[in-house]
């Protein structure tokens, strides 16, 4: 699918005509389950981001135990073909599908325009919520190449060779807003990492929520400096725009080092001793 590096992505029709697939395992992924529960395609479940795919206490993505838990009760195997999709142009759906790559799950795809195409092009709904019987899922020893932490960035800042992303509004990015109205994950402070690249998730999209193609992208991403010699770090607000930006560099442009920030701004906007970037606040660094 245009000239993407990696077979990541399968399409509205692709799903449709496969709805009946007993070894094809369709995954709903929202912030909450409100959406799913107003209809959702045929046979998928649900996953609630807020509370299936993080550690409330520890704030952290999942455990391997906790992973397999949830793969297990969810009905899926080892070696079935996870296929994700959500609200939000699939923001969750790429958290998702970021936490089961760093478990080593091989067989998993994003339903490219999420939601928000499979409801436009009039796709069959359904209220009927499945009920798969349990499996015995096993997932691997996370790869923790996929992901970074605060701590490393502050180590890597100002390096030539390190770009970092800041996928957030361009109104997010210069401090003139703390976080999008109507959501409660704040910081101390607002700005950005300092020499960080705004690149907002949504230029990565077409109109209809399916992602543009790969010399679109390529260009969108070489344009501010990211380019696949450097180690990329993606960031956001809380981890999961960051996480579809991620799947855009690692995934469908196949840049080699990729790692998702997970605490993102509402970490380091709040950590003491960090420096940040905003031209509002007098002696920022």
């Amino acid at each position: 699918m245009s000239g993407y590096a990696n077979d990541v992505l399968v399409s509205t029709e692709w799903v449709a005509q496969r709805l009946d697939d007993p070894n094809v395992k369709l995954v709903e992924v929202d912030v909450d389950t409100e959406a799913y529960n107003e209809g959702h395609a045929p046979g998928a479940i649900a996953w609630n981001w807020s509370t299936d795919l993080q550690d409330k206490v520890t704030r952290d993505i999942l455990s391997k135990e906790q992973i397999s838990e949830l793969l297990s009760a969810s009905g899926i195997s080892n070696d079935d073909l996870i296929i994700l999709f959500g609200d939000n142009n699939n923001w969750f759906a790429a958290h998702a599908y970021w936490q089961l790559k760093i478990y080593g799950h091989e067989n998993v795809k994003l339903m490219d325009g999420g939601r928000k195409k499979w409801l436009a092009e009039n796709r069959p709904l359904t209220n009927d919520v499945p009920t798969p019987a349990r499996t015995n899922y096993v997932a691997k020893d996370p790869d923790l190449s996929l992901r970074i932490h605060a701590g490393q960035i502050l180590n890597k800042l100002n390096q030539a060779g390190v770009g970092l992303v800041d996928v957030r509004s361009p109104q997010e990015y210069s401090g003139e807003l703390l976080a999008p109205p109507g959501l409660s994950e704040t910081a101390q402070r607002a700005g950005h990492i300092p020499g960080a690249a705004n690149i907002p998730w949504a230029q990565a999209v077409n109109e209809d929520g399916t992602f543009k193609s790969a010399d679109e992208l390529r260009a969108l991403y070489a344009g501010k400096g990211i380019t696949p010699d450097k180690e990329l770090v993606t960031y956001c607000r809380i981890g999961e725009r960051s996480s579809h930006s991620w799947f855009v560099l690692h995934e469908l442009l196949g840049y080699p080092d990729v790692k998702n920030y997970d605490g993102s701004w509402t970490e380091w906007g709040s950590m003491v001793g960090v420096p940040i970037n905003n031209p509002q606040i007098k002696n920022a660094s």
